[in-house]
């Protein structure tokens, strides 16, 4: 690998025929202390999240109410169909808005992504029928899949190293904030002393697009990153952003002696480019990330997607009450992120990943065998999904983790798009189908077999991480993956 390495990066010397671009931008980004600006930015653009949730809930939630003839009249096929147009719109959003976000740069682009979130959500309120309502929902996920490249990006590029594992672990994690406050919200408005449910389903779509608005004046304050901005030759740009950062900062030392990196502008860099590097310069670490990715969206789109169903079809739990079993598995796939996330920054990535990957799918395989023995309630089948995904949270926000920083800042976004969409087209658009497919039939032990299927998922993603896991906690973004312009990673 570092054989061609050399030599790509000879090429850009040959083809700029100057002197390299030297900045400590990396490491005074890094030695920043955390400040209210580093809060800024992680609400401002974590937030988006809370909104994936809180989409992902509603059509948990409102699943069989929209089955229903006074609303969409839905079949449990044409859930599913929905439920994969938006998880095919993410796909297709990450992989379009993921190359754009490194071409042009992560602010431009998370305007535009939550834009199409807007549009997507705001028309998923007003549509009539199936193929309205699928369409209107993948438009939603190409808004949504292009934020996860363009701001994970984002997020890991201006957190300081030492704590960039626990604040991605807890922003990912804020996903299930979204989605605790999408059960809340079916539940209230699926009463229908506040609105007929022939109502309650559009303003729910409503409220989300709403929010959406809100988070777009938010994001007016956000910078672009200092570290796209270097490697595409603006350094003084980048240099003025970090400043403002330093300003938010007391007692920081000079950063005269802080270690230098070496950049020569290389422009943009082709799709086609960037999966041979990945194939051939990282393939190992190509296969670590596409196995977690894979396993953590298979395992959450079996459950999520469907579970409304479940309850309703299997276990008699009244439409309207669907939300208050959601609640708690949201609340137990927010805590796990949020108490598990430092020690992935101190006991370390592959201990942490591997160690959350088995949990979870050893608690699957028990839960789906008391299934099978017909030993669940409603209740208690709950609570054992709500520990399967205390560990299974922290699993799949590791992935996103994992994905963003194992590769080089030129093609960090696109590599998050690659991943996440080819982790969710396997593991997250066939799992809706497949399991709507399953419920049909009426037969409990099909619904098991496919959970045993996720959990096994789970565990072999556990043994490849302690296989192919690396040790990226507290090392610079330029330490774990050098840039593709720069001829060493640290000069002093």
């Amino acid at each position: 690998m570092q054989k061609n390495v050399q030599d790509f990066h000879s090429s850009i010397n040959a083809f700029h025929n100057g002197k390299p671009l030297e900045t400590n931008i990396p490491a005074r980004l890094d030695r920043l202390p955390w400040s209210r600006f580093h809060m800024l930015i992680v609400i401002a653009l974590g937030i988006t999240w809370i909104l994936d949730g809180l989409e992902v809930t509603i059509i948990g939630s409102l699943g069989p109410s929209l089955q229903r003839a006074d609303t969409l009249h839905l079949s449990a096929e044409g859930v599913g169909l929905a439920s994969s147009a938006y998880v095919t719109g993410a796909v297709l959003g990450a992989l379009v808005f993921g190359w754009m976000t490194d071409r042009l740069g992560r602010k431009q682009i998370f305007f535009l992504t939550l834009g199409l979130y807007v549009l997507g959500v705001g028309a998923s309120a007003c549509a009539w029928g199936t193929v309205s309502f699928a369409l209107s929902r993948m438009v939603t996920g190409l808004g949504i899949g292009g934020e996860y490249a363009a701001i994970n990006s984002a997020i890991d590029e201006l957190v300081p190293a030492r704590l960039r594992g626990r604040v991605d672990l807890m922003v990912n994690g804020t996903f299930w904030a979204g989605a605790a406050l999408g059960a809340l919200g079916s539940i209230a408005l699926l009463n229908t002393t506040v609105f007929p449910v022939a109502i309650a389903w559009r303003v729910s779509f409503a409220i989300g697009a709403m929010l959406g608005l809100i988070i777009l004046f938010l994001r007016a304050f956000v910078p672009e990153s200092p570290r796209w901005l270097m490697t595409h030759g603006r350094i003084q740009e980048a240099e003025a952003i970090v400043s403002r950062m330093e300003a938010h900062s007391s007692n920081l030392e000079s950063s005269s002696a802080l270690p230098k990196v070496l950049i020569y502008p290389a422009g943009v860099f082709m799709p086609l480019d960037m999966i041979r590097i990945m194939l051939k310069d990282y393939r190992g670490r190509t296969f670590y990330v596409l196995v977690l990715m894979i396993a953590q969206a298979f395992l959450y789109n079996a459950v999520f997607f469907t579970y409304g169903m479940v309850l309703t079809t299997y276990l008699s739990v009244p439409t309207g009450h669907v939300g208050w079993y959601i609640l708690p598995l949201a609340l137990g796939n927010l805590l796990g992120p949020l108490l598990l996330a430092r020690w992935f920054d101190t006991i370390g990535r592959r201990r942490m990943i591997g160690t959350s990957y088995a949990l979870s799918g050893l608690l699957m395989m028990i839960v789906a065998w008391a299934m099978h023995a017909s030993i669940l309630t409603a209740l208690t089948q709950t609570l054992g999904w709500s520990a399967v995904f205390f560990f299974a949270s922290a699993a799949a926000s590791s992935a996103y983790l994992t994905a963003s920083e194992l590769f080089p800042l030129e093609m960090r976004a696109f590599a998050i798009a690659v991943f996440y969409a080819l982790g969710t087209l396997f593991g997250g658009a066939a799992a809706p189908v497949l399991f709507g497919y399953l419920i049909e039939t009426g037969q409990l032990d099909s619904v098991v077999a496919g959970y045993v299927f996720a959990a096994v998922l789970m565990i072999c993603a556990s043994i490849v991480a302690w296989i192919f896991g690396v040790d990226a906690e507290n090392k610079s973004l330029e330490e774990v993956a050098p840039p593709l312009s720069s001829f060493r990673s640290h000069m002093q």
